[in-house]
């Protein structure tokens, strides 16, 4: 495992850097946006920009992220770990495997369960469109689509915009908000329509498929 190549590209999707672990709450977090996602890996003793600091203790890291992942995470989230010395330092690598009992929570400090995801580089909480996806591409269950006026509302609307939100959606529709939100689901796990989520909004575009399909 190259490390220094790792650490140059930078945190994303599926790479996080932490230069320790203090806070099984908010590891708990990074570990189930990991899993809900196609799995990730935490370098514990690597700082924010990138900078080695290494670790004195990984016994310590290595318990609290057991801690976190056993205790913390709804399921339990399994981790593999690998102690790499770079430059006379030791850097622990945590590797999470993609869940396959998703959704997977995260105990908060409120004491409550929620659902997080990985954005870029960034750990998102989880939308209910978010974890209704997460929850039905896990299970056997067969998508139907019916293609009613409103699906045929929102892909008109597609056709001649870019982009468009479950707000937009609800309004041009007027259908109630757990109505639209299961039409969105459906066209998003057939592929029809694509979900995009980022820090400040969740959006929907046209997928490739229906585009070369009114082509």
């Amino acid at each position: 495992m190259n490390i220094k190549k790792l650490i140059f590209e930078g945190e994303g999707v599926t790479l996080d850097f932490k230069k320790t672990i203090a806070n099984c709450e908010k590891i708990a977090k990074t570990l189930v946006a990991f899993a809900n996602n196609k799995g990730g890996r935490l370098l514990v003793g690597v700082a924010d920009d990138g900078s080695i600091h290494g670790l004195k203790a990984e016994d310590e890291e290595k318990y609290m992220l057991a801690k976190a992942a056993n205790f913390y995470c709804k399921p339990a989230v399994e981790i593999h770990f690998e102690e790499v010395y770079i430059d006379e330092k030791v850097v622990l690598v945590a590797e999470i495997k993609e869940s396959d009992s998703k959704p997977n929570y995260a105990l908060g400090e409120d004491k409550k369960w929620w659902v997080y995801i990985r954005v870029k580089d960034q750990t998102l909480l989880a939308s209910r469109i978010v974890m209704d996806v997460l929850r039905r591409r896990n299970s056997e269950e067969n998508i139907l689509i019916e293609y009613s006026s409103n699906e045929k509302t929102l892909l008109e609307y597609l056709e001649n915009h870019k982009r468009i939100t479950s707000q937009e959606y609800i309004k041009i529709s007027n259908l109630s908000r757990r109505k639209a939100q299961i039409i969105l689901v459906n066209l998003v796990l057939s592929g029809i329509i694509q979900l995009h989520t980022t820090e400040k909004e969740e959006y929907y575009t046209a997928s490739k498929v229906f585009k070369n399909s009114v082509m």
